[in-house]
């Protein structure tokens, strides 16, 4: 059984100010509001990641239901280092440590195999994601439709993080297995598991500058192994239809790691700089994201390594509408790609009621 591997994070600050914001659009006067609040942070972005230290920006609402810049930043950068406003917005410093990719290094049902056909919001990942003497596994995060076909969406960390012929001699390729549980939860191993899909879509993220915006991967359903229904385990059945996020929205998510958990969304329109691996424990490499969403992640309790590929839904008991792809964090935010961009990217719509 492999050896555990784990990433420690710098000046994790809980973010309190997240717990009174107002949702953004009824905390702003009009929408027209909120778009010059996204205009001022995209325009003072790229000086802000010039910055020593600074992670990422998003557009949040302060104490008061105004727009403010939030500026990320992976540890306390001391006075003088940030304006206090940008073009007459507040600024406001989120220590939030290095952001990452939350594929697992390595129970619940979560984490045990299944009998098909499975249920999602589970373990499992691209069989041979085995490398340098550990093994890699993500979240198998919801069931998508594209012309006729039904696939399992996850992230492409997840399916297809293996970019580079290094420790295992091979990258990820179209028609490799993938399996539940994961790699990580069978000794890395991938004897006695179930083979539930195929990789029909590869890296989004390699090389760093490659321009899609997203971090998404689809694998075509092998019959008989998936519920066609599109079941999420501890959340059901959910839309077929989306929405957008906002501020304050409660959303939840479940996934290999943590389960079911809950949270609020916290900011939109981040951007975000997040570290990736070219292989399991590969060697480093970082993409940035524009238009991501995040999520509070007080003490990694609703996003933790292993949960890479969970789809994030709204907090209702029925149906529940998707809001985002879950792919990244730190141990006080979650980053989530917007469904409709992973969507649209993939050309696939979301299986559901």
């Amino acid at each position: 059984m492999r050896k555990s591997h784990r990433r420690s994070f710098m000046a994790v600050l809980v973010l309190a100010l997240f717990a009174v914001l107002v949702a953004a659009i009824a905390g702003c006067s009009n929408a027209s509001e909120l778009r010059a609040a996204f205009r001022a942070q995209e325009a003072n972005t790229p000086g802000l990641m010039g910055v020593p230290g600074v992670v990422g920006t998003a557009t949040t609402a302060d104490d008061q239901g105004h727009p403010a810049i939030l500026v990320l930043t992976e540890y306390a950068l001391g006075s003088g280092r940030l304006p206090a406003t940008l073009d007459g917005y507040r600024v406001i410093e989120a220590i939030t440590g290095k952001i990452v990719a939350y594929k697992g290094h390595g129970g619940s049902s979560h984490t045990a195999k299944q009998t098909p056909p499975i249920q999602l919001g589970t373990s499992g990942g691209n069989v041979n994601d085995i490398a340098n003497g550990f093994c890699c596994s993500g979240t198998l995060g919801a069931l998508v439709a594209k012309g006729g076909t039904q696939y399992i969406l996850s992230n492409s960390h997840v399916f297809a993080g293996d970019v580079v012929s290094g420790g295992n001699g091979r990258v990820a390729q179209i028609g490799d297995d993938v399996n539940q549980p994961g790699l990580v939860d069978n000794n890395c191993s991938s004897a006695n598991t179930n083979i539930v899909a195929d990789v029909s879509s590869l890296s989004t993220l390699y090389p760093p500058g490659s321009t899609p915006n997203v971090d998404c991967a689809i694998a075509q359903v092998r019959a008989g192994m998936v519920r066609t229904d599109g079941a999420i385990l501890e959340v059901g059945t959910i839309s077929a239809s989306t929405v957008a996020a906002f501020v304050g929205q409660a959303v939840k998510k479940s996934g290999r790691t943590t389960g079911l958990t809950r949270s609020s969304i916290s900011a939109l329109n981040a951007t975000v700089s997040v570290g990736y691996e070219t292989e399991c424990a590969g060697s480093s490499f970082t993409k940035t994201f524009t238009g991501q969403i995040l999520v509070t992640n007080t003490a990694s309790r609703f996003l933790n390594s292993g949960d890479s590929g969970s789809l994030m839904v709204q907090d209702v008991t029925t149906n529940p509408h998707a809001v985002g792809l879950l792919y990244a964090g730190s141990s006080s935010i979650a980053v989530a790609n917007p469904i409709g961009d992973v969507l649209s990217h993939l050309g696939a719509s979301m299986v559901g009621q």
